[in-house]
């Protein structure tokens, strides 16, 4: 094999797993995020979140201008997007907040991440639409990480119910245009 044949499929390789190393990038964020909300690190984990959230937006735009989409690829990202949107917002807010609530928080707490994992298994079992059906999850897990910014700002019936319509906006039938 030549030299430009090595190059050549060198280069083919690394384009085909660019979109994927910035999904995995994105777990890795929420991974670490959910980590640093159980240390007690809150406003670590709500950045880390929100980096997430930058990553997740470039991966799908990543695999479609380097035409290297795949069901691997849109099952990692929905995997991830559990991670970095689902567990570690819901972490963050339990460990900062609802744990005061005992099992009421830990039941607002699962309820959160099955409302996310039901809205992402939905997304995957359709046909790709020009809409979201429900609030997409990085949405609900940047809004939670922003309404832990807000604690100072915002009651605790008020972060409750915050938690709560995210949930329940994740499962609904509510339309939204993608950009």
């Amino acid at each position: 094999m030549s030299l430009l044949q090595v190059i050549g499929f060198t280069f083919k390789k690394v384009k085909s797993q660019t979109a994927n190393a910035l999904t995995l990038s994105n777990l890795v964020l929420g991974g670490f995020a959910a980590i640093y909300s159980t240390a007690g690190q809150f406003s670590l984990a709500a950045l880390l979140i929100f980096i997430a959230a930058f990553m997740d937006r470039f991966d799908g735009m990543a695999a479609r201008l380097l035409g290297i989409e795949s069901e691997l690829g849109r099952q990692l990202d929905s995997m991830s997007d559990l991670v970095s949107f689902g567990v570690a917002p819901a972490l963050l807010l339990y460990h900062s907040f609802l744990h005061d609530y005992g099992v009421s928080g830990m039941v607002l707490t699962v309820f959160y991440i099955g409302c996310g994992a039901y809205r992402l298994a939905r997304f995957n079992s359709k046909e790709p639409s020009p809409y979201f059906e429900g609030l997409p999850i990085t949405a609900a897990g940047c809004l939670l990480a922003l309404s832990f910014l807000a604690t100072p700002l915002l009651s605790a019936a008020s972060l409750i119910t915050i938690i709560f319509v995210l949930s329940l906006l994740m499962v609904s039938p509510l339309r939204i245009k993608k950009m």
